[in-house]
């Protein structure tokens, strides 16, 4: 399988970096080839541009994200690596997603309905986390983020084959770390080996 890594966070050598190190490696003792879209180094612009309206009237998209499009076709499954900020991605990434999937492309909007557009496909959302596990049960933020993120942007695309890994409680307790980027390890070596929402029966739990 080939799979899209979109990391987003300023410093590679970070621990989210780390995670996308373990993941890449998962995945190539699997037989996965990777491709990484690097935001920060690759200077992705996240803004809107106003050429980017061409999307209302069916009119081509500017060169760069065409690349961009080009390149998530190619993949068979994608990987969001990225640090939770504000209980949701990273501004750049927010800019890629609005960007890069845009109308024609991701999807078909009508006022009499939308339809995705997207291949499903596996995707991976594998993000790192300050708070404790028990501060986003007790406030729903993870309840809030697959609403947002799985249904909200990704379902709607046409990519429902979702599996969020929200790795809690980053800090400096190197044992923690060490399982972290075990988990993340995992992630790659099993990527897209999670049940598809499809095949659950109703009630049924989904493990990532």
């Amino acid at each position: 399988m080939h799979i899209l890594a979109v990391f987003a966070h300023p410093v590679r050598e970070s621990f989210t970096g780390a995670l996308l190190d373990a993941f890449l490696e998962g995945a190539a003792e699997a037989g996965h080839g990777t491709e990484t879209a690097d935001l920060y180094r690759e200077g992705f612009e996240p803004r809107f541009q106003p050429e980017d309206f061409v999307q209302f009237k069916g009119g081509a998209m500017p060169e760069a994200i065409r690349e961009e499009q080009a390149r998530a076709d190619r993949a068979e499954g994608i990987a969001f690596v990225f640090p939770v900020w504000w209980w949701s991605f990273p501004a750049i990434l927010k800019g890629w997603i609005d960007r890069v999937m845009s109308q024609g492309w991701a999807y078909d909007f009508s006022p009499a309905r939308s339809r995705g557009q997207l291949a499903d496909r596996p995707v991976l959302l594998l993000a790192s986390a300050g708070s404790r596990e028990g501060t986003y049960r007790k406030y729903r933020y993870d309840d809030a983020m697959a609403t947002q993120i799985d249904v909200g942007i990704l379902g709607y695309c046409g990519l429902r084959n979702v599996s969020t890994r929200i790795l809690y409680d980053v800090n400096d307790d190197a044992a923690l770390l060490a399982t972290h980027l075990a988990e993340a390890r995992r992630c790659g070596r099993e990527f897209g080996r999670w049940p598809h929402p499809a095949t659950l029966k109703p009630g049924a739990v989904r493990e990532a």
